[in-house]
């Protein structure tokens, strides 16, 4: 998906709410992260996303802005 600003972000995560998605995380000296989980809600200024970790579920939150400046990608899986 190609983004112009925060709207199409934040409709797009919206749009796939409930979706498995692959999350990488820009952490800064090339040092990446990589989860895999489901997105939760969306709400108006970040969006939650539940991952299974060692057999417990966690919540993260995530801000748009971070998708308009590629600290993290986010990418639907098609499993």
């Amino acid at each position: 998906m190609v983004v112009q600003n925060l709207e199409q972000i934040k409709e797009w995560v919206a749009s796939i709410v409930g979706e498995e998605v692959v999350i990488e995380v820009n952490k800064g000296r090339k040092k990446t992260i990589t989860k895999k989980g489901v997105i939760e809600k969306a709400y108006p200024f970040f969006f939650t996303m539940i991952t299974e970790v060692d057999g417990s579920s966690q919540r993260a939150s995530f801000n748009y802005a971070d998708i308009l400046t590629k600290t993290i990608e986010l990418e639907i899986t098609h499993s």
